[in-house]
């Protein structure tokens, strides 16, 4: 038995939210718990027996990704390809676009994983549940709390069959806490359900474009250049723009017997904005605890709960640092220096005494002496409240805060300076060309 995963991982256009750090690298590689996002995804797809290959479809440029692919090809030892919409077609769309590629090979099942989600990718439960009983299509389903269901794709399950008997995404009103998890195993034979979902909908077009060319020929308003025959030809022989396996798949065929459910009870968390990074640290470096504790620091003095720091970066022994902390490559920590719940990226320097609390430093960001740079702790999806925006203090590649200032839940555009203390703000910087 063979089978292939497919990693939805968008495009520059869906990662606005992830701004400012989207601005240097796709956010599907933007760095959790010491890896790219969707590294995680590969590791636990690379532990599935007979999984042939790992394929990344989006409408990034395919360069890239081509240093992660290179390198993660090597480190899981399969092979790992991307595939570029150059236009995005919707979840479905992209999938249907490729789906020779994708069933080349003839693998037995696919997965599919969206490549914004975080959780500990229970690959081999699903599969075993998918195949206990010749299941179409199985979709990995989790609670949330009931004040923030509506913000996902909410399901309805039979408790005895599994089956999916309703989906809605994200509906105005309340109906299950039990929502759509984002990862998805399906047989080949799924991609006819979406080429029949697809034919569908394009008649759906057909005939309220046929309506109107009508109704214009009774007023005389517009005659048509051909006969609407020959119109309906083309219009079922061209593809539509987009197709939402969610929306699009999923809320039609529910309660046709097609769809199940597998529900996982572990910590799982979207990642729809670059604050929720922070949090997806936390929930990984908990997981690791407990299924490969080597990769955090060994308890230490001046080390709180779990932290990793990569070898190159230097910390001074009387920084105190966690918990939920990473620290990147070639950082440097100054003395008496205090971080708890943050991201330091690669190259980052926090001098003396400096105090970092909920927030994100992106590539080679400066935090003088004695500053105080802090987020306010928010873990639900919500980020603005009374229209205010509270949450994880962000700073873009290379900006810096001078020393003896606080910074408290801003955004901080790449390459800004902060000479003065500020709150609440978004931080641009400004580039002036000289002749």
């Amino acid at each position: 038995m063979t089978s292939k995963a497919l990693i939805l991982v968008g495009g520059p256009r869906k990662g606005t939210r992830f701004r400012p750090l989207s601005l240097e690298l796709p956010k599907p590689l933007f760095p959790i718990a010491g890896k790219p996002m969707i590294h995680h995804h590969i590791e636990a797809c690379a532990q599935i027996d007979g999984l042939e290959e790992v394929v990344l479809i989006g409408f990034y440029e395919a360069s890239l990704f081509s240093s992660f692919i290179e390198e993660t090809q090597k480190e899981f030892k399969i092979k790992i390809s991307y595939l570029n919409e150059e236009n995005s077609l919707g979840t479905a769309g992209g999938l249907y676009m490729f789906k020779d590629k994708i069933l080349a090979g003839s693998p037995s099942t696919i997965f599919i994983l969206h490549a914004d989600i975080c959780c500990a990718f229970p690959l081999k439960e699903m599969l075993a549940f998918h195949k206990s009983s010749s299941k179409v299509c199985t979709i990995m389903g989790t609670k949330v709390p009931r004040e923030y269901a509506n913000t996902y794709g909410c399901l309805i399950k039979d408790e005895v069959t599994h089956e999916l008997s309703h989906y809605t995404e994200k509906p105005e009103t309340f109906i299950s806490d039990l929502i759509n998890a984002g990862i998805y195993c399906i047989e080949p034979s799924f991609f006819d359900i979406i080429g029949q979902v697809k034919a569908s909908q394009k008649k759906d077009e057909f005939a309220i474009y046929e309506a109107s060319q009508t109704e214009t020929d009774k007023t005389g308003r517009q005659s048509l250049d051909c006969s609407m025959e020959i119109v309906k030809r083309q219009f079922l022989d061209t593809s539509i723009a987009t197709l939402r396996l969610e929306q699009d798949v999923f809320v039609p065929l529910a309660g046709t017997k097609q769809l199940y459910v597998y529900q996982y009870d572990g910590f799982w968390r979207q990642i729809k904005n670059a604050g929720a990074s922070v949090y997806c640290n936390d929930l990984y470096t908990k997981h690791y605890q407990k299924v490969k504790p080597s990769v955090l620091v060994a308890p230490r003095a001046g080390i709180i709960g779990n932290v990793m720091i990569h070898p190159t970066a230097t910390v001074h022994p009387t920084a105190i640092i966690g918990p939920n902390v990473t620290i990147g490559a070639n950082a440097k920590i100054g003395k008496g220096v205090r971080i708890q719940n943050a991201l330091i990226l690669d190259g980052v320097e926090v001098k003396d005494r400096a105090c970092v609390l909920y927030t994100i430093l992106a590539w080679n960001c400066v935090v003088g002496m004695w500053a105080r740079i802090e987020g306010i702790p928010n873990q639900t999806p919500n980020l603005y409240h009374n229209l205010k925006r509270q949450g994880v203090t962000i700073f873009g590649k290379e900006a810096a805060a001078e020393r003896e200032i606080i910074v408290r839940n801003c955004i901080v555009m790449p390459h800004k300076v902060i000479d003065r203390s500020v709150f609440n703000e978004i931080l641009l910087s400004f580039f002036f060309a000289t002749k």
